[in-house]
């Protein structure tokens, strides 16, 4: 079966509706509507919106429909131009191959993926969610091709990092059901393919998203679930531990959460940085120092600030390398968070407002400047109104997260 029709079948029995009467309610034969919820047939996208919304599954059928594609060279992807023209280059490079997939192909798929996660961290959610969307579409085209087996499992894997990064980003949006789609693909290619660090990865993603949703006691229960499964040598076990340690601090609990921290430095401290250390899935230390900085402040740990200093001093004098002001602006976040643990929160305040104003803060750290804005507005400051101005103006995407 389909992951679009394993939904659709479960949307169904949920809400007690047959094949005959969702036919009703579409219109469409009833014939279609039982070959779709069997895996036989895929939907257009219309039929998928339609569906979408008659069974309220808030994007989530929507989200797993494929794209509708032309006969080759190039398909035509619905939600992005510029990842139209990608997958065009890429389907050139197939067609210049002997074979119908050919190793080159896979290749340079997996060099895109790795791409569109280098991308995450700066890119608006919506935007980069088209391009991964338009990549999945492609996939299944060649999913559908004659493959070898080695060909098969690495255009799964590929799969498995496609959902994986679509469900993260789709989070972002706050489209949870859609997200939790994805990543229940995700996972299932993990499976089939034996691939641990995906597996892993998809748990460490539910363990931030209910994190942020203020489910700390959850969130350390799917940390550590993650930390079982995942390869001990990859990325994922630290960022696994890492979020474990922030939803003890959030809990309260500081033994365990400088057990946490204990143990991502022990794992860190000899890795070199990585090639492409803004790949948010692979682990660079730096990264370490920054939730360290965090994970502190929300312990009330004077260190917190030593540690946002820190960092932001070894940023801004290029000691690890050229400047990275992305980098810089999130430092700021923790300083600012640091500082108002200390209870200096005027100069937390102005530290947050440079942040923000600096146009260097990325989507995947608005929540940061959301708990600085809303920590500044509890102690009833001035500043708060002047830094929920520059964060609107920063985010400039009517998507962007309320303020508290």
């Amino acid at each position: 079966m389909s992951y679009f029709g394993t939904e659709l079948a479960r949307l169904m029995a949920a809400r007690g509706l047959g094949v005959r009467e969702l036919a009703r309610m579409v219109p469409r034969n009833p014939g279609h509507i039982s070959n779709l919820r069997s895996g036989k047939a895929q939907p257009s996208p219309e039929l998928a919106q339609a569906l979408d919304e008659r069974l309220g599954a808030g994007g989530t059928l929507r989200a797993l429909a494929p794209a509708r594609v032309h006969h080759r060279p190039e398909p035509a992807v619905a939600w992005d131009d510029g990842a139209a023209d990608e997958i065009a280059a890429l389907d050139l490079g197939r067609l210049a191959e002997a074979t119908e997939v050919g190793t080159g192909t896979v290749e340079r798929l997996e060099l895109a993926v790795d791409e569109l996660a280098t991308a995450y961290p700066g890119t608006p959610p919506a935007e980069l969610l088209g391009r991964v969307r338009a990549y999945l579409a492609y996939l299944g085209r060649l999913l559908d091709a004659r493959t070898t087996l080695a060909e098969h499992r690495r255009l799964l894997v590929v799969g498995g990092w496609l959902s994986l990064l679509a469900g993260t980003t789709l989070i972002d949006l706050h489209r949870d059901h859609a997200a939790a789609a994805h990543l229940r693909a995700a996972a299932q290619l993990a499976r089939e393919t034996g691939h641990a660090e995906i597996a892993a990865w998809c748990l460490e993603t539910q363990a931030w998203q209910v994190l942020t949703e203020g489910n700390y006691r959850r969130a350390v229960e799917i940390s550590q679930a993650a930390q079982r499964i995942a390869p001990k040598s990859g990325s994922a076990f630290i960022q696994a531990t890492a979020q474990e340690g922030r939803a003890w601090a959030r809990l309260g609990d500081s033994g365990e959460t400088r057990g946490a921290l204990g143990r991502v430095e022990a794992l860190v401290s000899p890795m070199p940085v990585p090639d492409r250390p803004e790949h948010h899935y692979r682990y660079d230390p730096a990264k370490s120092e920054a939730y360290t900085a965090t994970t502190l402040a929300w312990i009330g740990d004077p260190a917190a600030e030593r540690y946002a200093r820190h960092i932001l001093a070894r940023l801004e004098s290029a000691v690890d390398g050229p400047p990275r002001p992305r980098r810089a602006a999130s430092a700021r976040l923790d300083l600012s968070l640091a500082l108002i643990a200390a209870g200096r929160d005027d100069e937390a305040a102005g530290t947050a407002l440079e942040a923000i104003k600096s146009g260097r803060i990325v989507p995947s750290n608005y929540w940061r400047a959301r708990e600085v804005i809303s920590a500044v507005a509890e102690r009833g400051l001035p500043e708060a109104a002047d830094l929920a101005e520059a964060y609107r103006e920063a985010c400039g995407d009517a998507r962007r997260p309320a303020l508290p």
